[in-house]
């Protein structure tokens, strides 16, 4: 297995996201690699949590990169939050992602969780989607 492709897929995730004019115009500047500290308003996207299983072959070394993008919105109702998600999705899988390191054989969406957060004050909606790479 070879988790060196992680880093190069993570700053791919983020570039493609951020060059987005679609996604910049629902949230602005809010695309973040981390969660922001403290009390954020507004609309924000940022990259979550990753897990990660080998898939090398004879081939060569390759894993399987499932990974998460949570959208968090302090608006009223879904349909901002939503609409968010929806514009993450377009932007990732509108054309193949190029890597520093390494390739991606694929990029699949899997699923998304929308939820009430902050005691109803915050709608989320947690997008995962499966990267599968090549160390090359």
């Amino acid at each position: 297995m070879s988790y060196a492709v992680s880093p190069a897929l993570q700053a791919a995730v983020f570039q493609r996201l951020w060059a987005s004019e679609a996604l910049r115009a629902l949230v602005g500047i809010g695309i973040f690699d981390a969660a922001p500290i403290g009390t954020v308003s507004g609309t924000y996207v940022t990259l979550g949590p990753e897990d990660v299983r080998d898939r090398s072959d004879k081939s060569g070394a390759g894993a399987e990169h499932d990974f998460v993008i949570t959208v968090v919105s302090d608006a009223a109702g879904f349909q901002l939050a939503k609409s968010v998600a929806a514009e993450v999705s377009d932007s990732l899988q509108s054309a193949p992602l190029s890597l520093s390191r390494g390739r991606v054989v694929g990029l699949w969406f899997l699923r998304a969780a929308a939820r009430r957060a902050d005691k109803g004050a915050l709608r989320r909606v947690d997008l995962t989607f499966r990267a599968r790479v090549e160390d090359n």
